[in-house]
């Protein structure tokens, strides 16, 4: 991409509105712009960076045998009232029609899923089965904050799988946890598995993955010496300094956290509502334990930005990163063209700011305000010592390196 072709462009301004760090830079950056509190347009580098990070969810969880479908966002009434969320889910919108019909903005699919999945599962022999999708939420907060980490509109993977017994509903949910913390690892981000209450959802314990930050909204209770770790918020049977109730080994710290994921057993509440029985071995009818698994894709994408930043800019992860490179042009346009173009036919993302009339300071800025893995400056300077000037967006060091031996020396990133 060229950014002279670019709509949005990087502000040195700060939104009025901005009230995170996250908010503020990705608007800084280009990333993104507010509609209204809760609601944001996702610029191409926003929406690149959302499509990365659902990528790496969707590789995971077909990994575990997830099939991906998509949902509506839009549900008749009578399905939510027949789970009795109609009343008793206070953040769902509530719409009517001009028919005089009722309707909601799906913030959670197990009424659309269940009924769906009772068609393709008949009895023990098509268990367990887990299905998700990737779509976009619907909460009526009555104060949206922190940018992107709570909006009334957010972009979310929801996958939901069927179970016989208990037991395999216990053995599947250790390989969606394993699967979650590859993908929070995939994303730069060490995510705690935290113990909760289940909310709306279930009166069981639910489990939640906490991503350590002073923008977090959460408090939460962690052992340094192994992973437990309890969000006291719902949770008061712990408290700081207590021993680890886990191992012993060491005293209880407290933090603010910010929620990434989450898991809830559901038991046979939607299997229930919604007259999911199945024919089980003994010829009996069954009603298969359900399981309910999230991970907040816009979330994540503000929890990046809050975890990794410098008073410069955003500082991306390689693997959620709009661009591997960001590739400077000061006045070397026909060098820097070659470069580009070699860039893009080995399959190198770049960013190439081919702007003109912007001086050599204000490049450098933007280019570390929009946060690419790999600064490249392409000068008369860089050309006199032999090659490209290359820089990584984390380092103060920079080397010079032969346009031939570039996309080696990204192989090697």
């Amino acid at each position: 991409m060229k950014m002279s072709r670019m709509g949005a462009k990087p502000e040195k301004t700060v939104s009025k509105e901005s009230e995170s760090i996250n908010h503020q830079l990705l608007v800084q950056a280009g990333f993104v712009r507010q509609l209204m509190a809760g609601v944001y347009t996702y610029l191409p580098m926003g929406l690149m960076v959302l499509r990365k990070i659902s990528q790496v969810v969707r590789e995971e969880m077909d990994k575990i045998e997830g099939e991906e479908i998509l949902m509506p966002m839009l549900h008749p009434a009578e399905i939510w009232k027949k789970s009795g969320g109609w009343d008793s889910v206070h953040v769902l919108f509530k719409l009517k029609s001009r028919t005089d019909k009722e309707y909601a903005l799906g913030q959670s699919q197990e009424e659309v899923v269940t009924p769906l999945m009772k068609e393709f599962i008949h009895s023990y022999k098509d268990l367990p089965r887990a299905t998700y999708h990737i779509q976009w939420k619907f909460r009526d907060e009555l104060r949206a904050k922190s940018g992107i980490l709570r909006g009334r509109e957010f972009l979310m993977k929801d996958m939901y799988s069927w179970h016989e017994s208990q037991e395999d509903f216990d053995s599947y949910y250790e390989k969606v946890k394993a699967a979650y913390i590859e993908v929070f690892k995939r994303l730069g981000l060490d995510a705690k598995v935290t113990e909760a209450s289940g909310g709306a959802f279930t009166e069981k314990v639910s489990y939640e993955f906490e991503v350590l930050t002073d923008a977090g909204e959460a408090n939460i209770l962690y052992c340094e010496a192994c992973e437990f770790c309890v969000n006291v918020d719902d949770i008061h049977t712990n408290a700081e300094g207590d021993l680890c109730p886990k191992c012993g080994g060491s005293k209880l710290k407290p933090a603010k956290a910010a929620e990434v994921g989450n898991v809830f057993d559901l038991g046979q509440k939607y299997s229930k509502a919604f007259e999911m029985n199945v024919t089980g071995k003994n010829g009996e009818n069954i009603f298969p334990i359900m399981g309910c698994y999230g991970i907040g894709i816009s979330r994540t994408m503000g929890v990046i930005v809050e975890k990794f930043h410098d008073d410069k800019g955003i500082v991306w992860p390689k693997s959620v990163a709009p661009f591997l490179v960001h590739l400077v042009d000061l006045q070397q346009k026909e060098k820097a063209g070659e470069v580009y173009n070699s860039l893009k036919k080995a399959g190198v993302e770049v960013l190439w700011d081919d702007r003109e009339g912007v001086t050599a300071g204000e490049k450098f800025a933007d280019a570390d305000l929009i946060g690419c893995p790999v600064r490249m400056v392409i000068s008369q300077r860089s050309l006199d010592k032999g090659g490209v000037e290359v820089k990584m967006r984390q380092s103060s060091e920079s080397e010079i390196i032969s346009a031939e031996k570039i996309v080696d020396f990204l192989k090697n990133v």
